[in-house]
């Protein structure tokens, strides 16, 4: 898509009606102000519509990279268009709830298009009584389980790329991928 030159857009602020009453008459100086209204048109344009250029939700389909590049939101090409919006919409909520199993669970949900279930805390542990001993060393294993949602298919490699992201660097997350929902194992 360009915004450039656009076929017979009209100027929102014609130069000829604008020129002082000496020149309205002016026959080349009107037809040279209307040369200037086409280079000036997709300018003004693009410059009355900018508030929509920075919205994600209606900006053009080519301009979502950029706007993702802003918010440091994941950007696929090969993603749907309305992902993409999604992405950048969405993008401060996700790096707010980074390394934690909400933010995995939305990541994989947005970015790949599955469900996901993730169990395991990767060996935190922590006491809320004062001078008590700590637990004993929970398990330092995240499972992450995931199954098709709105991909027909899952593919494992770009799940483990994913989950190694976007977990933390201390934690040891190991993927299962499923066929379906996980049935509830006595929860």
């Amino acid at each position: 898509m360009s915004r450039a030159a656009v076929p017979g857009l009209p100027s929102r602020h014609p130069i000829g009606g604008q020129l002082p009453a000496l020149y309205a008459d002016d026959d080349f100086a009107q037809r040279f102000t209307a040369g200037l209204d086409t280079v000036l048109a997709p300018v003004f344009a693009t410059l009355d519509n900018l508030p929509a250029y920075l919205d994600p939700r209606v900006a053009p389909a080519d301009f979502l990279t950029w706007l993702a590049s802003w918010v440091g939101a994941a950007d696929d090409a090969q993603w749907p268009v309305e992902r993409r919006r999604e992405a950048v919409v969405r993008a401060v909520e996700l790096h707010r709830w980074r390394g934690t199993r909400r933010g995995l669970v939305e990541a994989l949900r947005l970015a790949l298009g599955v469900h996901a279930e993730v169990s395991g805390d990767g060996g935190a542990v922590w006491s809320d009584t004062a001078g008590a001993d700590l637990p004993p060393a929970p398990p330092a294993e995240t499972l992450v389980r995931v199954w098709p949602g709105e991909a027909r298919e899952v593919d494992p490699d770009r799940v483990r790329e994913l989950v190694r992201a976007m977990c933390p660097v201390h934690t040891l997350c190991r993927v299962e991928v499923l066929p379906g929902p996980p049935a509830d194992e006595g929860r």
